[in-house]
């Protein structure tokens, strides 16, 4: 079969977001271990709603590097996860498993420099975190 089909209007974009801006509340369903091309080890992770109409889907995936330049912002969200995080600690990734935040999502655009596909996923800001109200 031969397929005739005007492609000039579809854009080279890939969407990746499973919710739309906004804040929510969620919980941490993963955390990926790695290190980062400079060396530091890194924790990705995956941010699940788990109220309201988008209810079971992955809100974003986020990142706390372990690294000098990263520690301000680790400090922030563990604070805002409330886990104390003003002296000395000691903790795994393991642990983040199921802390619940409201995690605010903002639309974030990057193009792939080799093939040039635009890609949309959701991010969050540096100070997008906060507690959850009981």
């Amino acid at each position: 079969m031969v397929m005739k089909i005007n492609l000039s209007t579809i854009e080279n974009i890939e969407d990746m977001r499973s919710v739309p801006p906004g804040d929510y509340r969620c919980k941490v369903a993963e955390v990926r271990e790695s290190q980062s091309p400079a060396g530091h080890t890194r924790w990705g992770i995956r941010w699940e709603v788990i109220k309201g109409e988008f209810q079971g889907r992955t809100a974003c995936w986020d990142s706390l590097h372990w690294s000098e330049r990263g520690l301000p912002r680790v400090k922030f969200v563990l604070q805002a996860l409330g886990i104390a995080a003003d002296g000395e600690l000691q903790i795994s990734a393991d642990e983040l498993t199921n802390v619940e935040a409201i995690v605010e999502v903002r639309p974030e655009e990057r193009e792939d420099p080799i093939t040039g596909v635009r890609r949309l996923q959701n991010r969050v800001p540096f100070t997008g975190y906060a507690a959850v109200s009981v």
